[in-house]
């Protein structure tokens, strides 16, 4: 085969890679999800993606680095719409506490009910011999917040000595406690709150959030 006709095919056996790949990773999901990871095998994994063994092992290796990779690509998606809703919604003039009520009520009404995050859930709870993603990683929307109040006390918006702190206090008093009610609500298998108390819990903590922070 001359170099020119390798050159035509490569964009399509890229796509056909990539398409593999694609494939590999939401059958992985979808069985470390229903089976857990203990019980999951690269095998399984290959015959739900109609791929052989091999080519699993070629893209992504041990059952390890493929959980670790279906756990990043949701994460991604979840990182994504906070860094989102931090963009949207923070922003430079708007009055604060309208900011950042509207960031709380967002990541609280879209970003806990989605799928992503359900997912992400799910998977970070398994077992204790599941690998777990770094540190850094999963833990980038607290620092991509981190670094906007950040913004906000050199704007002189906020009265911190350390934004890192504040920014802890604001997620605590308004998304942590909203997850928290959602969280107690499905352990005890009742309904899930009211839209309306999950955002007077945001609001409310705003308030409080405020009241020490201005």
């Amino acid at each position: 085969m001359s170099r020119g006709v390798a050159a035509v095919q490569t964009p399509g056996r890229r796509r056909r890679s990539e398409g593999k790949k694609a494939a590999i990773l939401d059958a992985a999901e979808a069985l470390f999800l229903a089976e857990g990871y203990e019980r999951t095998s690269v095998d399984a994994i290959a015959a739900r993606a109609q791929v052989s063994k091999r080519t699993v092992y070629d893209h992504f290796g041990e059952k390890a680095a493929i959980f670790l990779r279906v756990v990043e690509r949701v994460n991604d998606a979840l990182v994504s719409a906070v860094r989102a809703a931090i963009d949207e919604e923070l922003v430079p003039g708007r009055d604060l506490r309208d900011a950042l009520t509207a960031f709380g009520r967002r990541v609280v009404t879209q970003t806990f009910p989605s799928a992503d995050y359900m997912t992400f859930r799910r998977l970070t709870s398994q077992q204790w011999s599941a690998p777990r993603l770094a540190e850094a990683v999963r833990d980038q929307p607290e620092r991509m917040l981190e670094e906007r109040f950040a913004v906000l006390a050199a704007d002189g918006e906020i009265r911190a000595a350390d934004p890192v702190v504040a920014a802890r206090h604001f997620t605590a008093l308004t998304i942590g406690l909203a997850l928290d009610a959602l969280d107690d609500r499905r352990a005890a298998e009742a309904e899930e709150p009211e839209e309306p108390e999950v955002l007077t819990i945001v609001t409310d903590g705003v308030d409080a959030f405020l009241r020490a922070y201005r």
